[in-house]
């Protein structure tokens, strides 16, 4: 069984008994303030195990298994097996952490403030796919396909203005910076991607 059905599976079980749990749900999300005032740095990869709902649950864990698969293979295929497991995780849990730093800062002094789901780490793990793959496509409510590294660009926009807004209850810093740890991550642990990622893109035709 693969690194990535496993955290899928440990996603999924937690979410639900999060679900029925008020206290794990309490104790375990992201809550800067209470980061800060008890030291419960542990939420910084906990609340990455939880999600709002099924819609949320769902979206997250649906997009991890069409990239992480194919992320987890390349690392292990450079790598080796347990190296690239290793790395494949500091790419997926790493993104989950520091996707939530930005947030920690902005929100340390907000009580209310609440935040969880493994948007970062899923985040992270795409921007590795798009480094490796990036005009392989991507296709959005199995509609609009895209190529990878143009559905890159938008989406760090969309997600930097739409953080600047606020509009909405989604992180989108964390979308944001999850993408950009996992881009450039996977860029120092595999230089030579770029040269292969510049290439891919210069031989790429839409028609």
């Amino acid at each position: 069984m693969s690194v990535t059905i496993i955290l899928i599976i440990i996603t999924v079980a937690v979410s639900l008994y999060a679900w029925q749990n008020d206290s794990l749900m309490h104790k375990w999300i992201f809550q800067p303030y209470a980061v800060q005032r008890d030291n419960s740095w542990y939420r910084f990869i906990t609340s990455g195990f939880l999600h709002a709902d099924f819609t949320h649950l769902f979206f997250n864990m649906f997009t991890f298994f069409f990239f992480g698969g194919a992320v987890e293979q390349t690392f292990e295929m450079l790598f080796g097996p347990t190296t690239g497991i290793l790395l494949y995780l500091l790419v997926y849990l790493g993104g989950i952490i520091v996707s939530d730093i930005p947030t920690f800062i902005k929100h340390r002094n907000d009580p209310p403030y609440r935040a969880l789901g493994a948007s970062g780490g899923v985040a992270a793990v795409v921007f590795s796919s798009i480094l490796f793959y990036p005009t392989q496509d991507i296709c959005l409510y199995a509609i609009l396909c895209i190529p990878g590294f143009i559905l890159g660009v938008l989406y760090v926009v969309y997600s930097y203005y739409q953080g600047k807004k606020m509009g909405d209850n989604i992180n989108h810093d964390a979308h944001l910076y999850g993408a950009i740890y996992g881009f450039v991550l996977s860029l120092i642990l595999v230089p030579q991607a770029f040269p292969n990622f510049v290439s891919q893109i210069a031989d790429w035709r839409m028609f």
